[in-house]
Order: structure tokens, then sequence, then C-alpha cells
């Protein structure tokens, strides 16, 4: 606890003060030593101790002489010697009973001849009470007597006489040293009252100096006061001001003069709030609570001397003086930032309108661009399907390229728009690392073998392959980053190197680094290659295209995933992007995902079509009536009601955006309803990409939703999961075409020309054919060597688009891989027969 400056100054005082006061108290007791053994040593002198030890002797003498005359005289003075014994005996009744002489009784020898004196006495008095007669005859007998004991008064005189004389030595040696305390304990004091002196002195200085800083102190804060900013004006507790500097009459308009002695309240506090102010005021006074004293700044208003209100923020602390308690109070005029603070919030209101706006645009304009690819692409798919001649098939090929290149550019830049407004999220699930990164090196393989460079991929270190992560999005990363690699990169090297590593602070992290050996960039592209729109080459006459939003929507989707990207390059060398974003590793699920199989015929249904776009509606009808479904139209939400009523239909394809009635209104309704088709699967049919919206439609109540524009593959998918696939022998036709994919064949020969693309055609049916005569044998081979010309040519396959065969391929490494030879030779029976069908197909 900390002591105040008063109670600190106190203390200060006492210390002196009390060193005084014991000095003092030392000095007497020593003076009362002094004075007691002086008075003590007088006493010894008035009883004259030692004369009456010396004359026990000389009295013992005279009795003696006496004694020895009357022995010789006819007529002895026997009234003579009866005095002198009287007087002998009186002296050794002093010694044995007089209090002076107690401590030298103490002594063995002066005790020890007092007692033979005493037996002498008590002897001798028998004779010296004795009638004349009687004595005259005993004073032979009593003066041999008494020559015996002379020797005990000698040393009875003596030893008195000693032990007196060292006790008289030791109280002058005592009064001696109890001197020399006393100078001592009186020059200590001395020092101690010159010490006392300069400390007063120093003291007194100190308070000249205080004094002289607390003036200074005052001067500077009235300076302070009178030129702050913030408005101070000090109160007692019954609110009459008794100080107002200069800022407090500038905002409140009052003059010091004016406002000291006034009742603040009065003053400057709103009539309004007046009571409340009274009463605090009141409170304080009666029962000393404080509410707002020391509770910080508040926010209130305050009135100036004109009577208008503007807001105020003030603080108030109170301090104890001579004169009582007192509250200081700072005031600020806050009427600029509260009239700043409400323009940002009216700022704020607008950029959210702004954003809202810019987000039901997007919205609209997605709808309002798939709407018509939708039925651009449909009727592309629907002609597709009909007897077109090569080069027919090549400009539908390169229309559905278009419109597709299309649909990703507007996807990309609904993920741009849904990161900066801060809307992304991640749709993590369990997934299998190293299948997404094989899959990826196969879709590449293609474009990196018609630049001559060779793609590969590889672990470093451990290899953890389950994790759970978002998946679409790493798969949007990494194609991005391994593509541009691809696409800058001629005659050279592609490298995909996956490690996973500790982190101190993010935990454990993915690390995918993609090396080439392209045409790299200089410091300048390196800088702003994860910009919007930057390509690398942006010039009219470029060789590679892409809008160059890739690499910056990856960079967003890494760091949504609280990961990074960095570049290294050296322009002319090549270039290292490496991507890291922490993962959770996981187990394989219990039943593996199996890879994408073509897609089959579906059994034949009866489907409710609810569309109000015409185009769009015969689109879907066609290919529901080609995959063999009996459909039934309405236009809009309302028709499609009065429908399920009375028909079981077996889905539902539901439009969201309709007339009279919309697709979502349309649902909830069904759900409601009790009609023969309420609990009817309803897939979504919609052009909006935005996710919070998809979400909105699970919710109304339907099952799934198929985004436009409507691929055959996703239409059938959808089918196949709520209506179920054909028979066995249905759709035959439709699997064998899905053998190979057209579209990746037909991509590269528009990009390589039929000269370049047979010669590798041809290659991979004789590399094809080894492959299977390898296989036939494969129990002379090691199962090494079997899974690496497995893998050698499925990436061969997935790079010529033959899909099935390269499934095939890969069940067949991963058999091998892990040592079951049964499982290798089960799977390549089926080889040649895949092979058979598929190289049909594989013809320029």
């Amino acid at each position: 606890m900390k002591l105040s400056k008063a109670n600190r100054r106190r203390a200060q005082m006492v210390f002196p003060v009390a060193l005084g006061v014991i000095g003092f108290i030392a000095i007497a007791i020593l003076y009362f030593n002094i004075s007691s053994d002086l008075r003590r040593l007088s006493s010894a002198s008035s009883d004259n101790v030692q004369w009456t030890l010396s004359q026990t002797e000389v009295e013992f003498l005279e009795f003696a002489v006496r004694l020895d005359n009357a022995k010789q005289e006819a007529e002895p003075d026997l009234a003579g010697l009866r005095r002198s014994f009287d007087i002998f005996y009186s002296r050794i009744n002093t010694l044995n009973e007089a209090s002076i002489f107690g401590s030298v009784r103490e002594l063995e020898q002066f005790s020890n001849n007092l007692a033979a004196l005493k037996a002498f006495l008590k002897q001798a008095v028998v004779t010296i009470d004795a009638d004349d007669e009687t004595m005259k005859l005993a004073l032979t007998s009593l003066s041999k007597t008494t020559k015996g004991v002379r020797s005990n008064v000698r040393k009875l005189s003596n030893s008195g006489l000693n032990f007196f004389a060292t006790e008289s030595d030791n109280r002058r040696n005592q009064i001696s040293f109890t001197l020399s305390q006393m100078a001592v304990g009186v020059t200590v004091l001395l020092l101690a009252l010159l010490l006392f002196a300069f400390y007063l002195f120093r003291l007194n200085q100190l308070n000249i100096r205080r004094r002289k800083e607390a003036i200074q102190a005052s001067s500077r804060m009235n300076i302070v006061t009178s030129t702050a900013l913030d408005a101070v004006i000090v109160c007692d507790t019954y609110g009459k001001i008794l100080d107002f500097n200069a800022a407090a009459e500038q905002i409140f308009g009052f003059s010091a003069s004016d406002a000291i002695n006034q009742d603040l309240g009065a003053l400057i506090v709103p009539d309004k709030h007046r009571a409340a102010h009274d009463a605090g005021m009141k409170r304080m006074r009666d029962s000393g609570e404080k509410r707002v004293v020391g509770k910080g700044r508040i926010q209130l208003e305050a009135k100036h001397a004109n009577g208008t209100l503007f807001p105020m923020e003030f603080a108030i602390q109170s301090a104890q003086t001579q004169e009582g308690e007192i509250f200081v109070s700072f005031l600020r005029d806050i009427s600029r930032r509260v009239q700043a603070e409400q323009e940002l919030v009216e700022a704020r209101d607008r950029a959210l309108a702004g954003e809202k706006s810019k987000t039901d645009f997007l919205a609209t304009m997605s709808h309002e661009i798939r709407t018509p690819l939708n039925g651009l692409l449909g009727n592309l798919t629907l002609l597709s399907d009909t007897d077109l001649s090569a080069k027919q098939s090549r400009y539908i090929m390169n229309m559905e390229t278009s419109g597709k290149l299309l649909m990703s550019h507007i996807s990309d830049v609904l993920d741009i728009t849904k990161y900066d407004a801060g809307k992304l999220q991640l749709r993590p699930v369990t997934m299998n690392i190293s299948a997404l990164l094989q899959d990826i090196v196969d879709n590449q393989s293609g474009a990196a073998t018609a630049n001559d460079t060779n793609l590969d991929w590889h672990w470093s270190g451990d290899i953890t392959e389950w994790i759970f992560a978002d998946e679409e999005r790493i798969q949007h990363v990494l194609m991005n980053v391994i593509g541009n690699a691809v696409k800058f990169t001629r005659n050279g090297q592609v490298t995909v190197t996956a490690q996973v590593s500790e982190d101190d602070d993010k935990g454990l992290q993915l690390h995918v680094s993609i090396e080439d050996t392209g045409v790299g960039m200089s410091e300048e592209l390196k800088a702003q290659i994860f910009d919007d729109f930057m390509t690398g080459d942006a010039s009219y006459d470029r060789d590679v295209g892409g809008t160059g939003l890739g690499l910056g929507i990856a960079k967003r989707f890494v760091t949504a995933m609280g990961g990074s990207i960095e570049v290294e390059s050296e322009e002319g060398v090549g270039s290292t992007f490496d991507v890291r974003f922490p993962i959770e590793p996981t187990s394989a699920p219990k039943k593996p995902t199996e890879r994408a199989k073509p897609l089959s015929a579906t059994r034949g249904g009866h489907v409710l079509l609810v569309e109000d776009n015409e185009i769009n509606r015969i689109v879907a009808r066609e290919m529901l009536a080609a995959a063999g479904h009996q459909v039934s139209e309405a236009h809009n939400g309302k028709i499609a009601l009065e429908m399920i009523e009375d028909q079981a239909f077996d889905l539902i394809l539901m439009d969201i955006s309709m007339p009279i009635m919309d697709g979502r209104t349309a649902t909830r309704a069904i759900r409601a309803s009790k009609g023969a088709s309420a609990k009817t699967p309803i897939v979504a049919l919609t052009a909006n990409a935005m996710a919070e919206e998809q979400k909105a439609f699970l919710s109304d109540g339907m099952n799934d939703i198929l985004t436009k524009p409507l691929s055959r593959e996703s239409l059938l998918d959808v089918l196949s999961q709520y209506i179920g696939e054909a028979p066995s022998g249905e759709g035959q036709a439709s699997v064998m075409q899905d053998l190979v994919e057209k579209q990746h064949l037909q991509e590269l020969l528009d990009t390589l020309g039929a000269e370049a693309l047979q010669p590798l055609l041809d290659r991979f049916d004789q590399e094809v054919g080894e492959t299977i005569e390898l296989l036939q044998a494969c129990d002379k081979h090691p199962l090494e060597d079997v899974a690496k010309h497995a893998h050698k040519i499925a990436g061969s396959a997935a790079a010529l688009g033959a899909i099935e065969l390269r499934a095939v391929l890969v069940n067949i490494e991963n058999a091998a891989k892990q040592g079951d030879l049964a499982s290798v030779k089960d799977v390549a029976s089926g080889l040649p027969e895949v092979w058979k069908q598929t190289r049909l197909l594989m013809r320029v």
C-alpha cells in the first residue's frame, strides 16, 4: 500500500525525533546509575565501615590490656574492665547484625572468625556479669581465653577491611565505566543532534524546492488548462464552479468571470437532463455514491450560452483538498466527430448497398448469361447426336469448347467476387491427394505431349495420401498452376513434387512445388503475376491464351485455406511455384471412392419439366427423351402445382425464375400439399451459381441442383441417382461411346493436326499391344515392373483420351503395387476387349 506525500513527510519526521528521545533516555539512565553509585559511596563513608572494623581490634586490645592490669592489681578496676568488655561486645554485635556488614558476613573467613568471637563473648559474659569476688577469681581464666581469640579478632578485622577495600575499588571502576558510557552517550547524542540539525536543514531545503516546484507546477497547470483544447471545469460537491478555463469559455460561450461561482447544472446542463444531474449531485453528497466519476469518457449533450445543444464527451475525476472534495471535469466538443461518424455510417451503408447491388447484379447476370448458354450448349449437344459430316462435327466441337470456356470465365468472375465479399466458403471432404495429382497430370499430359514436354510428379519424404481438405479448391489451384507451367514450357520438363511438412505456427502443411524449364518471368512480371487479368504475354499476337484470372483466383483460394503461394523465376530459365496450405490427415474411407465410370443409360421414367424458357425446355426435353424418359411440361410453378395433385411423377425438374409462381414457391407448395407427387424428388434447374442461393433452394425442400448450362452428363447422373439405371443391355451404345473422350481427342487433332497425331496413335497402338503380351505372362515378371509399365501406358491413355483403358490400367497398377498377382491376372484378362473397342474409336 502506497503512502501519501503527507504521510511520508510525517514518517520522515518521526525517525529523528524518536532517535533524540532514545538518546535522552539513555543519558538519563546513565545519570541515574552514577547518582546511585555516588550515593552508595557516600553511605559507606558516613557509616565509617573501615573505622568500625579497625576499632574492633583496638577495642579488643583495650579490653585485653585492662584484663592483664586487673589480674596484677590488688584492687583491680573491675568497673572499667566491664565497660571495655561491653564496648567490644557492642562492636561485635554491630558486625553481626548491621545490614551494611551483610555482604562481608557472607565471606567464609569473616563468618568463621565472627562465630569464634561470638562464642568467646558468650563464655566471657558469665564472668563479666558475676559479682566482684567471683570475677576476681576468674580473671586468670578469662585472660587465658582472651589471648586465645586474639588472632580471630585480627583475622576478622583484616578480612573485613580487605573486602570493603576491594568493594570500594569495584565501585570506583563502575563509576569510571559509567562515566565513560555517559561520555560516549553524550558524544553520540551530540552527533545525532548534529545529524538531526543537518537533516532539518536538508528537509527545509527540500521543502523550499518542493514549494518552488509546486508553484511552478501550479503555474504550468494553469498554463496547460488555459491553453488546453478541452474544457476543464472544477466544481465542489454542490456544483459551484471553482475554475473555468479558456477552452471552456470558447466551447460554452461563457466568460470565466461569469461562470465562476455559478451552478454548473444551470450553466451547461440541458434542461431535459437537469433533474438527473441534480439528483446525482445530491446522491454524492448524501451517500458518496459516484456513478460517473472515474468511469472514463462518456458522451452526452451540453448546452451552449445561446441555448443550442451539441454533442460532448466528458470525463470526471475527484480530488481531496483542504476545502473538501472537488470534481474536475474534462469536456470536449465532438460535434465534428459525430458528424464524421454519421457520414462514415452513411458511406458504409452505401458501400454495403453497393456490395449487395453488385452481388445481386452478378447473380442476375449469372442467370441471364447462363440461360442462353444453356440453350446454346444444349442444342449443340443435341446437334452432335445427329448425322454430321467431319467438318460439321469439328465446328460443333469448337462451338462447345468456346461455350464451356465462356462458362469457365463466368465462374472465375463469380469466385473472385465471392472471395472479395468474404462469402467464399470452404467445403472440406475426405480426399486422396495422390489421386488428385495423378488426375491433373493425366489431364495435362496431352498438352504437355503437344509441346514436347515431359510432365511427371512424385512424393518427397513420407507419403500422406488421405487428407481432409477442400478438394474442389485444391484442384482448381493446382490445375491452374500446373496448366500454366505446361502452357509456357516447350521442349522441356515440368516436375510436380508433393511433400508434407510440420510448421510451428500452422501445424501440418502440404507443400506442392511445380518446377518448369519454360520461358520464366522478368522481375516486373513476377511482382504482378498474381494480379487479376495478368497474363504472361499481353501482346495481341501472344502464343497462349487465357483471361489472366487463374493465378489471381488460385492465390485467393490458397489464402482462404490459410496457406500461401509463392513464385521464384528467372527469365529464360524457368519458374518454380510453391503452394502451401494446412491439411488434416485422415484415414481412407471404408468404401474407397471408385473412379468415375462411363455413364449408363437410365431406366425410363416419367419426368415433370417445369421451365418457362422455351429453348431451355426443348433442350431438356430432347435430352430426357433421348435417354428414354416420358416428359410432361409446365411453363410455371402454378401449372406444376396443379399437375402434381393427380399425377405421380418419378422426378421433377424445377426452374427457379419463372412468372406467376417461381420454382422456390412451387417447391414449398408441393411439399406442403397432399398430392400424388408431394414426396417426389425435386431437382432445381438454375442459372444462379451463388452458393447462398443454392443453400436456400435446398432448404425449400429441393433434393438436388443442376446448374445451367445443362449438360447431358450431369442430367444423366441425376436421372441415374433418382430414377435408376436401365437393365443390362440398354444404352450399351452410349457406354461404348464413352470409352474414349471424343472432345479431348478432337482437341488434339485440332492442335497437332492429323499428320502429327497419327504417328502418336500408331506408337500407342504398338505400346498397348506390348503391354497386353507382358500382362498375359505377368507371372514371369516382377510385379514392380508390371506396375511401372501399367503406370506408363495409363499416362499415355489419359493423354489421348482413352479413359476406360486408363481406368483398367490403373487398377492393374494398384493391384501390382499391393503384390496381388491374382487380381492383376483377373483385371488384365479384360484388357484386350477394352482395347479392341477403344481402338475402333481412336481413328483420325
